[in-house]
């Protein structure tokens, strides 16, 4: 008996070791395992926000600025601010971060990208930041324009790699064509670009694809090195890395908001047409009205046979925002089968469902919308191809059209295997 109790202990101790061994480890932990080996002696200024932290949850700003090798001298705030203190869509300003005392730069309010004197006297920037994979959200768009600003002034970036919450093997969606960039479509990629922040950036160095908000820049690169993580594999959604999930920004709270917010995002640009969950317990996880059939709308989507996603009825009341206080019916989505399903397609689904049930419900009626769409779709392709019949058959082709090229271009870049 207490041979076979010593045999399960160490059973159970070297199952232990291969669970610890596999543990994603992110690039804050990966640097700070080596050293801090590219930081020491040298001047660093950190862009980051309240998802940049190691799995015990301490921030790298504390983790950097406790560091006897590295000399943290500035602070830099994107969409939300350095803390998280600043809400969807408020301005970001300058001022002096009480926990460090270390200046903090606003990039989301007066600048989007660093003036030469908030990069004076540095010598590297250090971007730390949960990325969601989906081209519309600001972070990349930021990271793009500091790589921009550095390779002016011939300082050095180094990002810390982060997990793509959505894998390394979703591809979805068309380039940004020309007079469509913008903070929102930045860079000539498609919607969902299936890459690690930090191979992304590698990309954009090196394909000429850092443009700047324009598109038409003069391409620069900069000196850029990556901090890879340990143990991520491109299939891994995040809940496969067993990391603590930090809300990057207040609308995903969770890292199934993330997959969600490609899939809903895009009917969440038409305002007062339906609920997407903004401003209820589960953002871009649901669509719904006040006025909807919930049993007609579920049935209407389960009758496409969408591969990969299944659908049930739901009824809420959003607690802020459109529909506040009201009781909103509609559907509950999710991805029962991953790999075959099409995130982005969702949207498009429910507004041909909605248009076959609701004839009078047009989103594109509303032009003051149709500009915001074209500009997170990067074209206005997608909608001259989707409402004249709302039929997904008809942007379909479009929609995926450089999925196939842009693997193959991304692919020299990936840093982890399947």
């Amino acid at each position: 008996m207490e041979r076979n109790k010593r045999i399960f202990a160490s059973l159970l101790l070297s199952l232990a070791a291969i669970c610890a061994s596999a543990q994603v480890k992110p690039g804050i932990e990966v640097l700070r395992d080596r050293g801090f080996e590219g930081l020491k002696g040298k001047r660093v200024g950190l862009v980051t926000n309240p998802s940049g932290v190691d799995r015990e949850l301490r921030s790298t700003i504390d983790i950097l600025n406790s560091a006897p090798e590295v000399n943290l001298v500035t602070l830099f705030g994107p969409e939300h601010g350095v803390r998280g203190d600043v809400w969807a869509g408020g301005k970001v300003v300058d001022y002096v971060d009480k926990a460090t005392g270390l200046q903090v730069y606003s990039l989301y309010g007066a600048h989007r990208s660093p003036t030469p004197e908030m990069l004076d006297g540095l010598d590297v920037i250090v971007y730390d930041i949960q990325d969601v994979g989906t081209r519309s959200y600001t972070f990349i768009s930021t990271l793009g324009l500091v790589m921009r600003a550095a390779a002016e002034k011939g300082i050095e970036v180094m990002v810390l790699d982060r997990p793509n919450p959505l894998s390394g093997n979703k591809v979805e969606g068309n380039y940004v064509e020309p007079g469509y960039f913008s903070f929102v479509s930045q860079f000539k990629i498609p919607y969902v670009y299936g890459l690690t922040v930090g191979e992304f950036a590698m990309l954009i160095n090196e394909e000429g694809l850092n443009l700047g908000q324009k598109g038409d820049q003069e391409h620069l690169s900069c000196k850029l090195s990556v901090i890879p993580m340990e143990g991520w594999k491109r299939s891994m959604i995040y809940e496969d890395t067993k990391l603590p999930w930090v809300l990057p920004s207040p609308n995903i709270p969770s890292s199934r908001s993330a997959i969600c917010y490609p899939s809903a995002g895009l009917v969440g640009e038409f305002s007062g047409y339906l609920q997407i969950g903004v401003g209820y317990t589960i953002p871009f996880e649901v669509f719904g009205a006040t006025w909807m059939d919930a049993e007609a709308l579920k049935a209407k989507l389960d009758s496409y046979e969408i591969p990969g996603v299944e659908f049930r009825v739901i009824y809420f009341k959003p607690f802020s925002g459109g529909a506040s206080g009201e009781l909103c019916k509609g559907v509950q989505y999710f991805y029962t089968d991953y790999d075959k399903a099409c995130l982005t397609l969702t949207n498009f689904y429910v507004m041909q469902a909605v248009k076959e049930l609701y004839p009078d419900r047009n989103p594109f009626k509303d032009a003051s919308r149709n500009n915001m769409f074209d500009k997170v779709c990067g074209t206005s392709q997608v909608r001259t191809l989707f409402a004249p019949s709302m039929k997904v058959d008809d942007m379909r082709s479009f929609w995926m059209k450089d999925a196939e090229d842009f693997k193959k271009l991304s692919k020299k870049y990936y840093l982890y295997g399947n």
